[in-house]
């Protein structure tokens, strides 16, 4: 066996690990049944839509600076490859 078959094979074995692992512990966090009291606070205070404005406003600010940044690079892009 070379050390590439190897070497992947070894991969897909971490990967399928690293999966269970990550299935059985979301198992175990949906198993706790306890109430989230200070969900229930903010939401019967009006205070959840607040954090929703501010989450919405954040991930829009982010996907504009992306796409804004996208433009730039293909910009320079173009012009590097028109020189």
């Amino acid at each position: 066996m070379n050390n590439y078959a190897f070497s992947r094979s070894s991969f897909f074995v971490s990967r399928v690990t690293l999966t269970v692992i990550t299935v059985f512990m979301s198992m175990f966090s949906f198993a706790q049944n306890k109430p989230v009291e200070m969900a229930d606070t903010m939401r019967s205070n009006g205070k959840i839509y607040v954090v929703v404005a501010v989450c919405l406003t954040i991930l829009i600010g982010l996907f504009l600076y992306i796409v804004m940044l996208d433009r730039k690079i293909s910009r320079i892009e173009k012009n590097k490859n028109a020189e």
